[in-house]
């Protein structure tokens, strides 16, 4: 896979921001003296082994969508969407595997970190993906890409995995 300037900057602008520089501001000012000390966090070997898991696993999920989006051409950001609906890879199980791959690391950042500040964020993120979604981001491809777009709907799920893909579309 080459790696494009698009990739790049559609994954350090939002996914980098989501994923590390707000995690990374909660945490910091979760350590005493900061504003959020009184939520501070701490390891666990098991729970942060699990955190650590969970985050490679969203990453890699993350990257592997936007490697998808760059090389049908654009990316996943909206000043540069991509031109072709993309219904593969991931995107033959669920048809937001770069918003789970996103839950994926913020809940495994919280985990990994015992953080409260992180798991509150990981919910507030997960409820904003729950509102956008559907109600922004849906009816704009519907718009974009019509029917085919429809049929996709009909046959791969918004959040949780179909692991056994809709044969007719392989």
């Amino acid at each position: 896979m080459k790696l494009s300037r698009s990739l790049l900057t559609a994954f350090l602008i939002f996914p980098l921001n989501v994923m590390g520089v707000i995690p990374a501001l909660l945490i910091w000012c979760s350590r005493p003296g900061g504003v959020l000390e009184y939520f501070p966090y701490d390891f666990n070997s098991f729970r942060s082994l699990v955190g650590i898991v969970l985050v490679a696993l969203g990453a890699g999920l993350c990257w592997k969508t936007v490697s998808l989006f760059t090389e049908v051409g654009g990316t996943p950001a909206p000043y540069d969407p991509p031109r072709k609906l993309v219904i593969e890879g991931p995107y033959i199980y669920v048809r937001n595997p770069m918003m789970v791959g996103v839950c994926l690391v913020l809940l495994g950042e919280a985990l990994l970190f015992g953080s409260v500040s992180l798991a509150a964020w990981f919910l507030v993120f997960c409820g904003l993906c729950l509102v956008l979604i559907p109600f922004w981001e849906e009816p704009d491809l519907e718009k974009r890409f019509g029917e085919p777009y429809r049929e996709y709907r009909r046959t791969a799920p918004r959040w949780i995995p179909k692991f056994l893909p809709d044969k007719n579309r392989l």
